[in-house]
């Protein structure tokens, strides 16, 4: 399970945190609000409970009583309903028949106590709130007060108190977004910078002033590139000056190597074999060094010109004996790409001599173009490059597996290397997959080559 950036955890916390809050405010609240709305609630009916009892107390103490007219001449409303029980009998209003059932039987026996007795209950769904008052010792009084409408209060203060909770959340969302935002914006440069010194840009730097609390991390970063790019200078200077130091003589070897390969019909079989080992060992040392002053220039900027790309790729194909019908120009991929003539050539050469030593020999050189960026790719129908090198391949002095194939075994290991930093150079990059047919086919990206 692939864990949540630090972004996402924070504003995550922000917003769990928010909402337990808010939530925890919004049913403290809402408790509050309903004990104190019931309590008054309860408070007023019984006042009009018992008020009412007294009134019907009042017209039952008469020499001719009537309990219906009694009760007829209570204002309760439509929110009120009462009820009298005399001698066993229950009386009510012609429009509250059947009420007389919902009056629990505990209640009636608290109220024949002589007890005054409140109970709420559902009746048809809905809350009601039932108050019992004796009268006397074979007459009691019972109000039906409905809650319907302080219910109703309760689910919009539910509703509001959610919706109040929901909003709390997502501004805490939004607040941690924006904190981490902010908060993880040096942190955001850092990366930034890195990415562009892993470009090969060593003049890159944070501004030690942009933030007191991170001013040690800055000048730490910035102490770091400036040794990395100290290192990396001498050691190119190195690579170039061994390089250059070793010319002269490996020239002289050639000379001499070449003069031996003139008159090998003159020598002996051994010695014309080792004369012939002499001269195949100085041809991959020269190619050695060629490669290591490619690499010491590699920090060069691109000389961008215009170049026919698919001429190019025929010629370099036609320099290898290899037939120009293997380039193959995807439709309406331009002809004129904006790349560094030098360093193209040798992509290719690189990338063609690659196939032949290793990958059974090249079998087609396709261009064609992304949205801004033109792209190479070059297929072999070799034994394919395993998962496990396809990066590696790219580096410095690296073989892949498929290295012993068909005795491969003479190249530098700086060939794809170099193709890597050519392509970085223009700001792309270099990759390696399989050919759907069988064998490798390696991609170079140039970003801002065609139009």
């Amino acid at each position: 399970m692939r864990r949540l950036g630090l972004r996402a955890r924070v504003t995550a916390a922000f917003a769990i945190g928010a909402l337990l809050l808010s939530a925890s405010m919004a049913l403290v609240s809402y408790e509050l609000t309903r004990r104190t709305l019931l309590d008054e609630r309860e408070r007023t009916v019984l006042r009009a409970a018992y008020y009412d009892a007294a009134v019907v107390r009042a017209g039952l103490n008469t020499e001719n009583p009537d309990v219906a007219e009694a009760l007829r001449a209570l204002d309760t409303g439509t929110g009120r309903r009462p009820l009298v029980l005399l001698d066993g009998e229950w009386y009510a209003r012609s429009a509250d028949n059947g009420l007389t059932t919902i009056v629990p039987d505990r209640l009636q026996e608290l109220v024949s106590a002589g007890e005054p007795a409140v109970q709420r209950v559902r009746v048809n769904d809905h809350p009601v709130m039932l108050v019992g008052v004796p009268l006397s010792e074979s007459t009691a009084f019972y109000e039906i007060a409905s809650l319907r409408e302080l219910e109703q209060t309760f689910q919009v203060l539910a509703l509001a108190l959610t919706a109040v909770a929901i909003m709390v959340a997502g501004s805490g969302a939004a607040l941690g977004w924006y904190a981490t935002r902010h908060g993880l914006r040096p942190l955001t440069a850092v990366a930034d910078a890195a990415e562009r010194i892993a470009a090969g840009d060593f003049t890159t730097r944070l501004a030690p002033d942009t933030d007191p609390d991170l001013t040690r991390l800055s000048t730490s970063f910035n102490r770091m590139v400036d040794e990395l790019a100290g290192r990396i200078d001498r050691d190119r200077r190195f690579a170039a000056d061994v390089s250059h130091e070793l010319r002269s003589p490996l020239q002289t070897l050639a000379a001499a190597a070449s003069v031996l390969s003139r008159r090998r019909e003159n020598l002996d079989e051994r010695t014309a074999t080792a004369a012939r080992l002499v001269a195949d060992e100085i041809d991959r040392f020269q190619q050695l060094v060629n490669d290591l002053l490619d690499l010491a220039r590699g920090d060069q900027p691109v000389h961008r010109e215009p170049v026919d790309l698919p001429e190019l790729a025929r010629r370099a194909c036609q320099d290898r004996n290899l037939p120009e019908s293997m380039v193959q120009v995807a439709v309406g991929t331009p002809a004129s790409w904006r790349v560094d003539r030098r360093r193209v050539t040798q992509v290719l050469t690189n990338l063609l001599d690659n196939a032949e030593r290793y990958g059974a020999g090249a079998v087609a050189v396709r261009l064609s173009h992304t949205a801004d960026a033109g792209v190479i790719e070059v297929d072999d129908e070799g034994p394919g490059v395993p998962m496990e090198d396809r990066e590696v391949i790219f580096d410095r002095f690296v073989r892949g597996r498929a290295a012993n194939y068909r005795g491969g075994g003479d190249g530098t290991g700086l060939g794809l290397a170099l193709v890597a930093q050519h392509a970085a150079a223009h700001g792309g990059d270099a990759t390696v997959g399989d050919r759907p047919e069988g064998g490798a086919r390696f991609r170079v990206t140039l970003p801002g080559s065609v139009a």
